[in-house]
């Protein structure tokens, strides 16, 4: 179950949005991938409040356990190049894009 962990780009169309689906989709569903390995830990209060956990939590549950580490970086990266679309800036949108995925084969 990948959920994304950004605003979806259907509401923008900036100059590099389908490159940005493109990763966040990859990145779900490495973090997907991730979160059904390793080990388990106790449910948090949090996880009882009837919402879905995002990408980002789960990266931050992972990384608790000693798994995962890489994930703060990619999305963090990630939303920056949203950011930077958003703003119609290409080229800052395209080195944040570069520092997620370098950021992701880590």
């Amino acid at each position: 179950m990948a959920v994304a962990a950004l605003a979806p780009t259907s509401a923008r169309a900036g100059p590099c949005a389908a490159e940005i689906d493109q990763l966040q989709a990859a990145v779900d569903a490495r973090i997907d991938t991730t979160a059904g390995t390793g080990r388990t830990a106790r449910e948090s209060t949090a996880a009882t409040a009837h919402r879905q956990p995002t990408p980002g939590s789960v990266a931050q549950a992972e990384q608790s356990l000693g798994e995962g580490s890489g994930y703060g970086q990619v999305l963090a990266s990630l939303a920056q190049a949203i950011d930077a679309d958003q703003a119609g800036d290409a080229t800052s949108c395209e080195r944040a894009l570069g520092e997620a995925r370098s950021a992701l084969e880590r």
